[in-house]
């Protein structure tokens, strides 16, 4: 009895360290690289794989674009960006990665994420404004990782506390 389970969850072990390391390979060989973005673009493409991100927007009229993060992570700021008129669409896809959104507290954040094992969550105090507001629109996918939503920068609660 115990041989078989034992056997079992060696398989499953095994599975699960072929999956990390073929991921990882994956992430390496196929991913995209970074390209430095311009800070007053108003359509953004950023990457982080097995890197950090560090991205502060001052855009006019912020459209959107995609962020895409795998075995990395960090800080996405949008607080001296300002929204289309139309609103903007993010689509954020994180594999074990992740980061932060950094959103002015008026702008309402909608989101329509597809979580596995993990997750995204909206942190400002204030929560969502009311229809009407600037609207920022995020999609995508989170797996084994997940954004946080903010309007402070990580650490920032700290130093004024």
């Amino acid at each position: 009895m115990f041989g078989r389970l034992f056997r079992a969850l060696s398989a499953l072990l095994f599975a699960w360290f072929v999956f990390m390391i073929g991921a990882m390979v994956y992430a390496k060989v196929m991913g995209r690289s970074s390209e430095p973005q311009d800070p007053d673009a108003d359509d953004v493409d950023l990457v982080a794989n097995f890197s950090e991100l560090q991205f502060h927007s001052t855009a006019k009229s912020f459209r959107g674009g995609s962020v895409t993060t795998w075995f990395g992570g960090g800080t996405l700021d949008l607080r001296d960006a300002v929204l289309d008129p139309a609103g903007a669409t993010l689509r954020l896809n994180a594999m074990f990665g992740g980061g932060s959104l950094v959103v002015p507290a008026d702008w309402r954040v909608e989101m329509q994420l597809t979580n596995v094992a993990g997750g995204i969550g909206d942190s400002r105090p204030d929560g969502n404004p009311p229809a009407g507001a600037p609207t920022l629109r995020l999609e995508g996918t989170t797996l084994f990782g997940g954004w946080g939503i903010s309007s402070e920068e990580p650490g920032e609660e700290l130093a004024t506390a």
